[in-house]
């Protein structure tokens, strides 16, 4: 397998445009002792805009809650919420010193009349990716922690390496082999240093690069339709993109569910640049995370068309700049409301902010 090299593509024809902070700590809740951030969103049966923001509670341990979106004039302002719909109750999702479900990701697939939840689980071995699904956004499944196929080609198993940043697709594509499936893009990491000391980088052969990227996985629509409880068993992975410029130069990871848009399907995702000092699952001082975009391939989403070469959102707000991590504008989710397309995002790890996406006019 060869590494994408994308930095002579065309540039996305998109825009991110700060319309404010929706959401911050509320006084006194001990669920958000340590910041509100990295949403996940959707619509639920009474066809209202939610949030499920990720909820730190004093010594990091995060949960997944449930917030009506306060919309005036057409742009959301603030948040109403609702409650817990998933914290750290099973094993795997707990260790002697940590616990967690992190950074959900929500995508509505109309074909299966369900949101699908893509969170991280953070257990004894560290960060895993873990499915669930509802109808109502305030009812959640678990389906498990995501199991990756082995692949010959690779000569690596998928499964060792921790991993973050899985949102499904909204729809079925074509796998490498033609088949309809449900596809998930994702992104591991390759040191497994931090659970065996001295062990180091073990990386998939052809590829050369170590700084996780972004990779799509696939799962056959008809397994699923037997059987929702296959959705995990995710195979036929492939390198979708790694640090092209700059702004990334550290990592990159996926944001929000791609949406189809008139090339392709655009995918919101961010870049690191900076230092990363320990273990890259602590809490960093060092970095800046910035929000971009590139333009998937519409028929085989493997492949990138289109890239930003720099950022679309950068912290330049004292929100932006300043919190439990510094310096950090994250994407997760992306919602319609009217005409315009919001982008939620966190903001320096401590609370939610919202940007307007728009299409730059082609030129005459």
């Amino acid at each position: 397998m060869t590494s994408p090299q994308t930095s002579a593509l065309p540039t996305v024809p998109f825009t991110l445009t700060r319309a404010g902070v929706i959401m911050t700590p509320e006084p006194g809740n001990e669920y958000e002792a340590e910041g509100v951030l990295n949403p996940a969103s959707g619509r639920g049966l009474d066809g209202e805009l939610y949030l499920l923001p990720r909820l730190v509670a004093k010594g990091n341990v995060s949960r997944v809650g449930l917030a009506k979106v306060v919309i005036e004039d057409g742009v959301p302002t603030g948040v109403e919420r609702q409650g817990i719909v998933l914290a750290p109750d099973e094993g795997w999702e707990r260790g002697l010193n940590n616990a967690g479900t992190e950074d959900p990701r929500t995508t509505w697939v109309p074909s299966l009349g369900k949101h699908l939840m893509t969170y991280v689980a953070y257990g004894p071995l560290g960060p895993r990716l873990a499915f669930s699904y509802s109808e109502d956004l305030r009812n959640w499944e678990r389906l498990g922690p995501c199991l990756f196929g082995y692949q010959a080609d690779l000569s690596m198993d998928l499964n060792l390496f921790p991993n973050k940043d899985a949102v499904f697709f909204p729809e079925p594509v074509n796998d490498p082999d033609g088949v309809p499936s449900y596809a998930m893009l994702h992104r591991p990491m390759w040191d497994l240093g931090w659970i065996r000391e001295g062990e180091g980088e073990h990386l998939p052969a052809g590829v050369t690069d170590n700084r996780p990227g972004i990779w799509i996985s696939y799962v056959p629509v008809a397994d699923v339709e037997k059987d929702i409880s296959n959705l995990v068993h995710m195979a036929k992975h492939r390198l979708v993109a790694l640090s092209e410029f700059p702004f990334e130069e550290l990592k990159i990871g996926g944001g929000p569910a791609p949406i189809r848009v008139d090339e392709g399907w655009l995918l919101i995702h961010h870049g690191v640049s900076g230092e990363l000092a320990k273990s890259a699952f602590d809490h960093q001082q060092n970095v800046n995370y910035t929000a971009a975009a590139m333009i998937l391939d519409g028929e085989d989403p493997s492949k990138v068309i289109a890239r930003s070469d720099k950022p679309l959102l950068a912290p330049e707000t004292e929100d932006e700049m300043s919190g439990i991590v510094p310096n950090v504008v994250f994407p997760t989710a992306i919602e319609k409301i009217g005409e315009q397309l919001f982008v939620f995002y966190g903001m320096a790890d401590s609370k939610i902010g919202v940007a307007k996406l728009d299409r730059i006019p082609a030129a005459n």
